[in-house]
């Protein structure tokens, strides 16, 4: 049975308070009754609420295949929606593109997933002069137009890197700690390496290098930063794929992951919790990807004109070396 660490378990207490603030500002949570749901998405003028979803592009395909797929089992006809996905994997020009296609086919609502924080204004003013609502969830926006969406439903990713580095402060006090991020101008990695840095203390992050998502990317970064400064204790990998590479890398080093060099991983794939049954990763936090029932009931209401709060935070958890291969198989990505 997978439970979380004392000082993790304190970390995410610091999201309860806003979540509970944002759950009594919707008249009806995430674990609301879907047929409730379906039922007042059926009620739009035209019979199912139509939906577009542009995904955004990005090295975690696993992870970004998971959150498709959450969306597809959530909003779906019986559910009283008809789901439209525009494959957006690979530029912002595509995204761009998408969006300006479902504003001419009139879809109902848009829900929009960033691939970086800027150079979205004029097609977010067309998509507000169009009179879409727009859902922006697992990602920021840096623009000019006012209030360009209705509500952003994602991941409270601060304190993702504070469950991180206090997991790190319990077990490996005073450790060398290094981090390998993904996209440099992401939010998401700013965010996180800042409650990180916050929690073991930045004196004690001593490196960082970019792993551009991917598992060669995560094993030449941790290699590089294995030789500048080969008294490291701690990787920290802001995404799977570039973890297990970092366990490449310790392995390639002549080092044993897990006892002269423990990585700690955010995201929470089958296959680093895998990796931490096996013993190779230390601890893992989870990006929680399946946030269907979530972008449901907001659609619903947008289309409705129901008042949404600005903000909803996806819950996640984490898990330690309690996790057992029933975790594993359980796993939805």
């Amino acid at each position: 049975m997978s439970r979380t660490s004392p000082r993790a378990r304190a970390a995410a207490t610091l999201m309860t308070g806003f979540l509970a603030a944002a759950l009594a500002a919707c008249s009806a949570t995430a674990s609301a009754d879907t047929s409730d749901a379906a039922t007042a998405a059926g009620s739009g003028a035209g019979g199912l609420v139509t939906v577009g979803f542009a995904q955004r592009p990005g090295a975690d395909e696993g992870w970004r295949d998971a959150s498709t797929a959450s969306l597809r089992a959530n909003l779906t006809s019986e559910n009283g929606v008809e789901l439209v996905v525009a494959d957006t994997q690979r530029t912002q020009a595509e995204q761009v593109a998408a969006l300006r296609g479902f504003v001419e086919q009139g879809v109902d609502v848009i829900v929009f997933s960033p691939a970086v924080e800027t150079g979205w204004d004029e097609v977010l003013q067309e998509v507000k002069d169009a009179g879409i609502p727009l859902v922006l969830v697992d990602g920021a926006l840096d623009s000019l137009v006012v209030e360009p969406y209705l509500t952003w439903i994602g991941h409270d990713f601060e304190g993702e890197g504070v469950a991180a580095g206090e997991w790190v402060v319990a077990h490996h006090p005073d450790a060398q700690v290094v981090q390998v991020v993904g996209a440099a101008d992401s939010r998401s990695q700013r965010d996180r390496a800042t409650g990180f840095a916050s929690a073991v203390g930045a004196k004690n992050v001593v490196g960082k290098a970019a792993g551009d998502g991917t598992r060669a990317g995560g094993r030449a970064a941790t290699a590089a930063l294995l030789e500048a400064h080969p008294e490291l204790d701690v990787v920290l990998a802001h995404g799977d794929d570039m973890a297990l590479g970092a366990v490449e890398a310790v392995t390639g080093a002549d080092k044993v992951p897990g006892e002269d060099v423990v990585v700690v991983a955010i995201g929470g794939s089958r296959a680093s919790l895998q990796a931490l049954v096996d013993g190779e990763i230390g601890y893992v936090v989870e990006c929680n990807p399946a946030f269907g029932e979530q972008v449901l009931d907001a659609v619903t209401k947008a289309h409705q004109g129901v008042d949404l709060p600005r903000r909803f935070i996806v819950m996640d958890r984490a898990f330690d070396s309690s996790a057992t291969q029933a975790d594993v198989d359980a796993r939805p990505y």
